[in-house]
């Protein structure tokens, strides 16, 4: 079965599960009816446009042949997506975002209120997935982690800290996220805790990433942006979510991630019932699916997503790259997204006006 990705742009390259090409309109993604030849309900799902085949195969496809269930997809980045729901020109069930635009969704009364009872694979996930933002909405059927990467040939010491990126190693050979960029709020939390706070303090934050600046070769806003900075030896490493790590990889066979000391920072990608669907149900039955065990190792095998399922069992070989086991997964420093999105546009003007000049 070969789907139809629904895309309003022509097709770019997907590095990124926030880059995505943007969504428009929306298609029939199987092209014909349900199993038996019988006329099959349909349900649209909002998602990125990353791994297409394995979703089509490992997903999508045998969740239709179960339901009796024609899936219609929406692709395009966070952002287009949302926007499409806030005006009312998608009518789409279920929605997959990261945990900082699903907390906008939220604040703005876009989804539904979710019913546990209907989803009960919850009850085998981490507890830092189970309700990232409110026991009313759902689950993160992901999580990754932001950490750091580098070259050891091209960096004088054992990267072990946040802290290091300030360190005289890092000199003019490095990178880290836009503000803007999934990263850049956990970034500016990691440079409070290297300015040595407890609680998050935002002035002590800045002067430590103004500190660190001159050293930046350039603040990435797409993870592409990083691989090939670091595969032409422009950069030296920096913070990047694990899950893109085996690009760099591919690129400079001996590079190394790390989890940094102080923690690294949770990336997590929620999955919720759009509101007013009038497949809730159903909906509530696909995140069960998305959340079952065969799905989730599916997906860790591939090196798609990293499991939340804590029933998955993984060889070393198997979890290289993959964020995964409770003992890296519930140590993670995980962001407080209300708090985040109130603050990120006055953060955004000051990276603008004493970061990035």
């Amino acid at each position: 079965m070969k789907k139809k990705w629904i895309s309003g742009l022509a097709a770019a390259a997907l590095t990124s599960v926030l880059l995505a090409g943007c969504g428009s309109g929306t298609e029939n993604a199987s092209g014909g009816s349900g199993s038996g030849g019988t006329a099959a309900n349909k349900l649209v799902i909002s998602t990125w446009g990353f791994s297409e085949d394995f979703f089509n195969e490992e997903v999508f496809g045998p969740f239709e042949k179960e339901h009796n269930v024609d899936i219609v997809l929406e692709v395009g980045n966070n952002a287009e997506r949302l926007n499409k729901i806030r005006q009312g020109t998608s009518n789409v069930d279920v929605i997959y975002l990261s945990d900082y635009y699903a907390q906008q969704g939220i604040d703005e009364g876009l989804f539904e209120k979710i019913d546990r009872s209907k989803i009960p694979n919850i009850n085998d996930i981490y507890d830092i997935a189970k309700a990232p933002l409110g026991e009313d909405y759902g689950p993160a059927y992901t999580v990754g982690q932001l950490g750091i990467a580098y070259n050891p040939d091209m960096v004088s010491k054992e990267v072990s800290s946040w802290s290091d990126l300030w360190d005289p190693a890092f000199a003019n050979n490095l990178t880290i996220p836009n503000i803007t960029a999934t990263a850049g709020p956990m970034v500016v939390d990691a440079a409070s805790r290297v300015a040595g706070n407890e609680a998050f303090n935002e002035d002590a934050a800045f002067a430590k990433l103004k500190e660190l600046s001159g050293n930046v070769v350039k603040f990435y806003s797409q993870t592409s942006e990083f691989v090939n900075m670091f595969s032409q030896e422009e950069i030296a490493g920096g913070p990047i979510m694990e899950m893109y790590f085996k690009d760099l990889k591919a690129a400079v066979p001996n590079a190394k991630f790390v989890t940094p000391s102080e923690g690294a920072y949770a990336v997590m990608n929620t999955i919720n019932v759009v509101k007013d669907s009038k497949n809730k149900e159903l909906a509530e039955e696909f995140i069960n699916w998305q959340l079952s065990q065969d799905v989730q190792a599916k997906s860790a095998k591939a090196k798609v997503d990293s499991p939340v399922n804590t029933k998955v069992e993984l060889t070393a070989e198997e979890a290289e790259g993959v964020t995964y086991g409770a003992d890296v997964v519930e140590k993670l420093n995980k962001l407080d997204m209300e708090f985040v999105n109130q603050q990120v546009k006055g953060w955004t003007d000051r990276w603008n006006r004493e970061i990035a000049q």
